[in-house]
């Protein structure tokens, strides 16, 4: 599935001033532990293609603070695959902190005024501060409003990361250095939605937070005087460290005066953590608040192998094989495979050098979906093929798709298995989708769960011979949580948040409408 985005990755790092260097700090020194934030953020590349940046401290540096940020995936805006290049930014801008970032937008242009981290410059050093975030706001636009209200307030972008910076500066007013954990407490009374955060100022004071819903995942780790952390536990684990913590929602880690500190800036409260995040945005080999995401994934598709023998719809014989589209499906593809007792095979290659460059004769979804996948004639022809999605939003991709694999690949039969429920509700809180109207199962579906004969519908809509998908509660069984601990609103319409449900309404009376945009767009529009 290539048609969902999500909301970034963030990152930090910062080795205190200590006798002996942590092992995992850079054969350079802990003077240029910066080093090792490009390798990082490029093992969350997954999480955003569209920008990458940093912030470093170094005291010694007439910039204390210095921010480098650039358009495109990690290696092209950090220039990896040019040593010099790459070696005369990690010199120019190194440092024993950094923040970093990877972007995927949500909200805003996808120009580098956008990219993050974000840095506000000021002649005071506590409140001269950069910040990287991941999420989204359900309520920036009321946020954002106020802001304007005020007097002496300008905003020139359309984005929440602007109106959190000024949400943190105004905290900052006043003449006597604050506490950064009174600091972020006060924001997050204002703050509805999905915000992790890292923060550096001038001061080399370092914060690391978690929103109170624990939506986005965030895992740190330390190895001696050597901190990290970010957005998943792959860019932590490959670094060498072996013990990866998540932080509980409403925490904070303050890194001050080379000390560092848990701290509890919201009060404890049920987590909401993304199922997404587990099913298809984290790596495959991430761990996130102690639940593996492959063995998620592959529980999904045991629960795939035990609906396809209930309903026992097609045969299981030599000539039914099952292919996953790559890559998210293949852990579901593999385990429903074994347990149903047939092949999976790799039945689409996906090139993964396309990216989001422009390619001459590609204007259209056919020739997208042609240049992102090779169908394998050798493997798919004559077969009753069991193709594996995670998900399916708005069917834009799969539909061309599944033409592929029946023109070139040869395939006699196509029956899509979803390791998913419908999605039936927008997003409001960092994955881009915030309309009704987008999506696909709700033009189909009557009530909250999808019959046999809706979904039968929908594959023929698609080109499908018949499609499945797995019922609600199977997400949080396969995951291993509670289902009061994860948001599953885009599965049914029940939001963890106020602004969320307010959105949603919206979403519900506009989605027949003409406008264009997303749903807080349509409030600001509308006066909502």
């Amino acid at each position: 599935m290539d048609e969902l985005h999500h909301e970034c990755g963030i990152a930090a790092i910062c080795h205190l001033y200590s006798e002996s260097p942590s092992k995992l700090a850079p054969l350079v020194g802990a003077d240029q532990v910066s080093r090792l934030m490009p390798r990082m953020l490029l093992d969350m590349q997954n999480r955003g293609q569209l920008a990458a940046g940093f912030t470093t401290y170094n005291p010694r540096r007439e910039q204390i603070i210095d921010t480098f940020r650039q358009v495109g995936p990690v290696i092209e805006a950090f220039r990896l695959n040019h040593k010099a290049k790459y070696d005369s930014i990690m010199k120019e801008y190194a440092g024993r902190a950094a923040i970093g970032h990877v972007r995927y937008a949500t909200c805003g242009s996808d120009d580098r005024s956008y990219a993050q981290p974000f840095e506000r410059h000021h002649g005071c050093k506590w409140k001269w501060f950069s910040f990287a975030f991941n999420g989204q706001l359900a309520n920036f636009t009321e946020l954002r409003a106020e802001l304007l209200a005020l007097a002496d307030y300008h905003l020139v972008r359309e984005t929440d990361t602007e109106v959190i910076q000024n949400y943190i500066g105004y905290e900052l007013r006043g003449d006597e250095r604050p506490d950064l954990v009174q600091v972020f407490r006060n924001i997050s009374q204002r703050f509805d939605g999905a915000y992790n955060l890292v923060f550096l100022n001038a001061m080399g004071d370092m914060v690391i937070l978690r929103d109170p819903k624990g939506f986005r995942p965030l895992c740190y780790a330390q190895e001696g005087p050597l901190f990290a952390a970010a957005s998943e536990s792959v860019p932590l684990t490959n670094l060498g460290f072996r013990e990866v913590r998540s932080l509980e929602p409403g925490e904070m880690i303050v890194i001050q005066d080379n000390q560092i500190r848990r701290e509890r800036f919201a009060p404890r409260e049920k987590p909401k953590h993304c199922f997404f995040e587990w099913i298809y945005f984290a790596s495959v080999a991430s761990t996130l608040d102690e639940r593996s995401v492959y063995l998620s994934r592959a529980a999904l598709g045991k629960e795939l192998a035990r609906q396809e023998r209930q309903l026992d719809k097609i045969p299981l014989d030599d000539d039914t094989i099952v292919v996953p589209v790559p890559d998210t499906g293949k852990a579901a593809a593999d385990a429903m495979a074994y347990e149903l007792g047939v092949q999976s095979v790799e039945g689409l290659i996906r090139n993964r050098y396309v990216g989001r460059t422009f390619i001459e004769g590609t204007n259209n979804r056919e020739d997208r979906a042609r240049l992102k996948y090779t169908p394998l004639r050798e493997v798919l022809a004559g077969k009753r093929v069991l193709l594996i999605e995670d998900t399916i939003v708005r069917c834009t991709t799969l539909r061309s798709l599944l033409a592929e694999v029946r023109e070139r690949g040869g395939a006699r039969e196509v029956h899509v298995r979803v390791a998913c429920p419908p999605i039936l509700a927008p997003c409001f809180y960092g994955i881009d989708m915030s309309t009704v109207r987008e999506l696909f199962a709700p033009r189909f579906m009557k009530g909250p769960r999808p019959t046999i004969e809706e979904q039968q519908a929908m594959a023929a809509e698609i080109g499908a011979d018949s499609l499945l998908y797995l019922p609600l509660e199977a997400i949080a069984r396969c995951i291993g949580l509670d289902p009061d601990r994860l948001c599953r609103a885009c599965l049914t319409g029940d939001y963890p948040t106020p602004t969320g449900n307010q959105l949603y309404q919206l979403a519900l009376r506009t989605r027949h409408a003409e406008a264009n945009g997303r749903t807080y767009e349509l409030s600001v529009a509308s006066g909502q």
